[in-house]
């Protein structure tokens, strides 16, 4: 079938992954109102997870750690380098669209406004933010011995770029027969092959793909890390999104579709574990809470500083951590005097 500018197979396997989604989506009301404490939780991890994946794509060196650190003690005058400034526009703008989803409409001004927060700390990044590309702007990889391979074309600056992106809001606005899923993943992956903006149009296409989920009613997006399942995958995405825009224009978008899916049923899946880890941490002692709570809030800590801060022999922290490791609760790093603890 045709549906906008592409061709979709409309196959068992297609049917199936929008069944999938869409069964957890029905349950998920009666799992919000009974995990409700436990998914605030989440959401400020979710949120840290999504903000450093999706800098690291573009190629921040900041990991989750470094991430939630400097989300903690955000100070605009300090954002001097590079990565911390699309940091703290990243947090920015998925913060927006996690609190006004519901207001923000699909429209050119509003995905505009959307770009120019994305933008906001990024000092080389003022003289576009906010407005359609002046340049063209191809996906380039860069290679280990220096030189760049072309990913993909892009649609070129002015007029071409204008018509694209009208066209891409009047379709997704008017067209009220396409299954939500279906439209957000060719929504976001239209916008990237497009690549309006001069710059962030990566790291906009995930910030569209929450903000469409959310709009659908997919509310349990905010809870896991849409960016963290994409990063883990990046090979795989810059190759599915190669092998359908080689086929520009009238692809066949069903295996870009199929992964969008596949990325999505992951992190469900994740979402639930997540939950079944929470239920444990409710029959943890106190010294275990204690000792978990401390790990949240100091990633990287070892044994002798729990015992330090928390005034508990280290013979007794070395076996409640051996205890959370078993129980899937924490992560250990390193060998030796260097190991270390984060949460997993």
């Amino acid at each position: 079938m045709k549906v906008y500018n592409f061709e979709l197979d409309f196959d068992w396997e297609l049917v199936n992954n929008i069944s999938k989604l869409d069964r957890f989506d029905a349950s998920w009301n009666s799992i919000e109102k009974r995990e409700g404490q436990s998914l605030k939780q989440l959401k400020s991890i979710a949120t840290v997870r999504s903000v450093g994946a999706s800098t690291r794509i573009e190629g921040s060196k900041m990991s989750d750690e470094e991430v939630d650190i400097l989300l903690r003690n955000l100070s605009i005058d300090k954002l001097t380098e590079r990565y911390k400034q699309e940091v703290a526009g990243y947090f920015e703008a998925l913060d927006i669209i996690s609190e006004s989803y519901n207001d923000i409409r699909i429209t050119e001004n509003e995905i505009k406004n959307l770009h120019n927060i994305l933008l906001k700390y990024s000092e080389k990044d003022q003289w576009h933010k906010g407005n359609y590309k002046q340049h063209s702007n191809n996906v380039e990889a860069n290679l280990p011995d220096g030189t760049k391979q072309l990913i993909f074309e892009t649609t070129s600056p002015g007029f071409e770029t204008d018509d694209a992106m009208r066209s891409l809001f009047e379709w997704y606005n008017r067209d009220t027969q396409t299954h939500q899923l279906v439209k957000s993943a060719l929504f976001s992956y239209e916008f990237v092959s497009i690549h309006p903006f001069q710059d962030g149009n990566g790291r906009l296409s995930r910030l569209l793909a929450s903000l469409l989920l959310l709009k659908g009613g997919y509310k349990w997006i905010q809870y896991v890390s849409f960016e963290h399942e994409i990063e883990s995958r990046k090979p795989e995405y810059y190759r599915e999104l190669r092998s359908c825009q080689a086929q520009r224009p009238n692809e066949n978008v069903t295996t870009w579709i199929n992964f969008f899916f596949s990325a999505l049923m992951n992190i469900q899946e994740q979402l639930l574990a997540k939950l079944e880890q929470t239920g444990t941490t409710s029959k943890l002692s106190p010294r275990e809470k204690s000792i978990l709570a401390f790990i949240s809030d100091h990633a990287g800590c070892k044994s002798g500083d729990i015992a330090k801060n928390l005034d508990i022999p280290n013979p007794t922290v070395k076996r409640i951590l051996s205890d959370l490791l078993s129980l899937n609760l924490i992560e250990r790093h390193g060998t030796g005097p260097g190991t270390n603890y984060s949460l997993l």
